[in-house]
């Protein structure tokens, strides 16, 4: 194995597990994208075990603190300690995310379930070298009826890796249907977004729909109909929004999926246009629910992201009623917890608007968060009221 050092180590010392390239003392050029090196300080200690990119900025993933060897037996025992965790945690083990990369120790790999179906992405260089070992251990430990590989994400060309979405094993000949508290939710793997589906907001949808009660509200960039199906489930009356054509199909399906196709509805349209015609005709709404994608997907681009979401954010506020409830969310590790609050701060101002914070949350606990490594806690949910 060969060795790298690094000139800069108090950030990896304290349990982060990215080197970036300008940390190490000698370029990583040179090495084979995904090669396992071990890593040592000036003073030649042992630091630990990774994989290196020469074409990434994150240069070495850290994999381990122990001198232990890479292979087949080491990834094994890392996916089963991630179903430990979650067999503690989840009387259901029948649709969660069953490896969250750093999260689990396992940079790069992430792992869904979706009843007998496997959702997985590979989004490194140096966890694609083990991908047909990883999906080996997958099949004998969970004997999925079908394996979905969704390298789609644009992580991969970051790593040099190239864009594909596919069925590695087994068929979809019909799509996953999955349970989440008493509703259903059919799932597409393989065209849906991300992987198929939102877990990470599995825990926020249900404890806002407690608070909810019965209402007229909107659920905007509402993809499958999750939080709304939620919502009507305790009486309300919801409008979907998402310019997508294949969410909003989607979503209507699981409407019906659960009877509640006379209490959701669903139309294909951008958000941002939608929000300024409910502003102009002066509508009114019980309660809101904001879940956008990542506006933001490198750190050049928060301010640019921070203004988008302040904007969609201030006309969701100005439509709520006296009383109204909120949900807004943002699922990009760029912007952190406190920069997130300023914006919907700065967003109720803007809708010349107090608020009232009911509950900051994260993502669900099968997502777990390194403390380590604050990019792992990537989502923020604030539920607000609206004086």
């Amino acid at each position: 194995m060969e060795i790298v050092r690094l000139n800069r180590t108090s950030r990896i010392l304290a349990g982060h597990l990215w080197v970036f390239s300008n940390e190490l003392a000698t370029s990583p050029k040179g090495f084979e994208p995904g090669t396992i090196v071990e890593l040592r300080d000036r003073k030649d200690s042992f630091i630990g075990i990774g994989y290196i990119n020469p074409r990434s900025l994150i240069a070495v993933r850290i994999l381990t603190r122990e001198k232990e060897e890479i292979d087949r037996a080491f990834f094994r025992r890392r996916i089963l300690d991630a179903l430990e965790y979650r067999k503690r945690f989840f009387d259901d083990m029948s649709s969660l995310r069953l490896v969250f990369s750093e999260g689990d120790l396992l940079p790069g790999l992430i792992v869904d379930k979706y009843g007998d179906c496997l959702s997985v992405q590979f989004l490194t260089a140096g966890i694609e070298v083990w991908s047909a070992t990883l999906i080996g251990i997958l099949e004998e430990l969970l004997s999925p009826s079908a394996v979905v590989l969704r390298n789609d994400s644009p992580a991969r060309l970051l790593e040099g890796l190239e864009q594909e979405k596919r069925l590695a094993r087994g068929s979809l000949d019909t799509l996953p249907v999955i349970r989440e508290d008493s509703l259903l939710f059919e799932v597409d793997p393989l065209s849906g977004q991300k992987t198929g589906f939102f877990l990470d907001q599995r825990e926020n949808r249900a404890a806002f729909s407690r608070l909810a009660g019965r209402g007229k509200g909107l659920d905007l960039f509402c993809y499958a109909g999750a939080w709304s199906i939620h919502l009507a489930k305790g009486g309300a009356h919801m409008t979907g929004i998402d310019e997508s054509a294949n969410a909003i199909a989607q979503a209507l399906r699981n409407a019906e999926l659960n009877g509640l196709s006379d209490r959701c509805a669903f139309q294909k349209t951008d958000v941002f246009e939608f929000l300024r015609r409910e502003v102009s005709a002066g509508s009114r709404y019980d309660f809101i629910v904001l879940d956008p994608p990542a506006f933001v997907k490198s750190r050049t681009r928060v301010k640019e992201a921070l203004k988008a979401y302040r904007t969609v954010n201030a006309r969701a506020i100005s439509l709520l009623k006296k009383g109204g409830l909120f949900a807004t969310s943002s699922c990009s590790y760029h912007i952190d917890r406190e920069a997130f609050v300023e914006m919907v701060r700065s967003a109720a101002r803007d809708a010349g608007r107090q608020s009232r914070l009911i509950g900051m949350r994260s993502q669900a606990k099968d997502h777990p968060v390194l403390l380590s490594m604050p990019e792992t806690e990537y989502l923020k949910c604030a539920f607000l009221e609206i004086l």
